[in-house]
């Protein structure tokens, strides 16, 4: 040590770390501030988040296996949903085929909200009945070896979609499939959101939720859309489901990051959120979860045959 010219310490700055007890590495820390005080201190964070953000390939054969998992309950849920389930069961369904396909569990707390219940962004009571003729929104993900999967679907307890819903469904459908062709190496992640909240306002404008008054008169801090489409697009995801990345630097290959535009309409109790988990390659991405039915017609084929 007395050859070294500074201390890199560790500790916990992922952005949504609320550590109030001290932890090891703080105890760690303070030991080592002490016994060399007169080394430089120097942050290991940043270089750790850079090494950790980009995925190696058995990282992502990891992830693709959660994904796998997360696929086959989406399929059993499928096939269980009808008019009368409490969505604390569709829970219990998920559950099941993680374990019982050697996943640990959820990678975080589920999200089963139908009706009125997915207009809310983080419900997680799961506690209510599922009725005939709402749709149910299901945000759920396994784990699989420490790496976390993350998906959202929404599905018709009737195994039908009305006309409105599809409507809905289709607009969220077409906003994720051109969000994912603009990820991809070299981008700003800053540029991304605003091109996303562009084909949201698009869409919001064919469903007749805003209109062109709304766009001319909208605070630019907080457009129009965000009425409706009140959260980001994408979010780093790996040994945790809101993994550490620099938002502040380039898109580069090996970054996974979730894909999940949604349109929440409280006055109709309609929420439709879809969400696929994307790894960037060198020449674009590709989707760990293209093989979940995802399309309103491939969801209504699998519930009702």
């Amino acid at each position: 040590m007395a050859e070294a010219q500074a201390l890199y310490l560790n500790d916990n700055q992922h952005t949504r770390a609320k550590l109030t007890v001290e932890t090891r590495n703080d105890r760690e820390n303070a030991a080592l501030r002490a016994k060399y005080p007169h080394h430089e201190i120097e942050r290991s964070a940043p270089i750790l988040h850079s090494i950790r953000a980009v995925k190696r390939p058995h990282e992502v054969d990891q992830m693709q296996r959660a994904c796998d998992i997360t696929k086959a309950g989406f399929e059993r849920v499928l096939r269980f949903v009808k008019p009368g389930v409490m969505e604390y069961e569709i829970e219990a369904e998920f559950m099941h085929e993680f374990l019982r396909r050697g996943s640990r569990g959820f990678a975080y707390t589920p999200i089963i909200g139908s009706g009125f219940n997915a207009c809310v962004l983080h419900y997680i009571e799961n506690s209510a009945e599922c009725q005939a003729g709402d749709v149910i929104l299901m945000d759920v993900g396994a784990e699989y070896g420490n790496y976390a999967s993350d998906m959202t679907r929404c599905i018709p307890v009737s195994g039908t979609f009305t006309d409105r819903q599809r409507a809905v469904y289709n607009a969220v459908l077409s906003v994720m499939q051109d969000a994912m062709k603009l990820l991809r190496p070299g981008v700003s992640l800053h540029d991304y959101h605003k091109e996303v909240g562009d084909l949201m306002t698009a869409q919001l404008l064919d469903l007749k939720l805003i209109d062109r008054h709304d766009i001319e008169k909208q605070n630019p801090a907080w457009p129009a859309y965000k009425k409706y489409f009140m959260h980001g697009t994408s979010h780093f995801i790996g040994l945790d489901v809101h993994d550490v990345g620099h938002w502040h630097e380039p898109i580069a290959p090996g970054h996974v990051f979730t894909v999940e535009p949604g349109i929440y309409i409280r006055e109709e109790n309609l929420g439709i959120r879809l969400e696929n988990d994307i790894v960037i390659t060198e020449d674009g991405f590709h989707d760990l979860m293209g093989h979940i039915p995802l399309e309103a017609g491939a969801i209504e084929e699998a519930m009702n045959s």
